[in-house]
């Protein structure tokens, strides 16, 4: 299997592909594992070196009606975020991705990190409930776009498919 360190327009013909190959590599990845702290961690790591101009990637796990930080990679962020408030909170409150091209105009903002300019979140829906969110931050300003969003809607998937979300009760 091809082994991804970054998109690069010079490896793949277009985004589509390197997500599907993305895709891939994470299944391969979760492949007969399901423990739910590891599972995220290891697709935090890879999202991280596969995913160019971010600069926090990681999961926040619902419980309790609030986010709790889970496995990540970047700098320190926030531990609880309630549900409906910033980009994390009000996916979960809107059961829908949240594409934020400047985090600065974003209503609500919790800012983690004054570095991050743009941010995408995806709810992770498992057993039909929301058990967290894919939350992905960029110092780029309109870093993320329409292909990035479903490209990742379909890693939340595998991550909803492929790990045992019932830790968290």
């Amino acid at each position: 299997m091809k082994q991804i360190n970054s998109f690069s327009p010079n490896e793949y013909n277009d985004k589509k592909e390197f997500y599907k190959t993305l895709q891939m590599q994470l299944k391969s990845l979760l492949e007969n594992e399901s423990p739910l702290i590891p599972n995220l961690a290891n697709a935090s790591s890879l999202l991280s070196l596969a995913l160019p101009d971010i600069n926090w990637v990681g999961f926040y796990l619902l419980k309790n009606k609030e986010l709790i930080l889970g496995p990540f990679q970047g700098k320190p962020a926030c531990i609880r975020i309630p549900v409906g408030k910033g980009v994390c909170g009000t996916a979960v409150a809107q059961a829908k991705t949240q594409l934020v091209p400047d985090v600065h105009a974003f209503p609500g903002h919790i800012a983690c990190d004054s570095e991050s300019n743009s941010e995408i979140v995806i709810p992770i829906i498992a057993n039909n409930r929301i058990v967290g969110v894919l939350d992905i931050d960029s110092p780029v300003y309109n870093r993320f776009d329409q292909t990035d969003l479903k490209g990742l809607e379909e890693v939340a998937q595998i991550l909803a498919y492929s790990c045992n979300w019932n830790e968290l009760v």
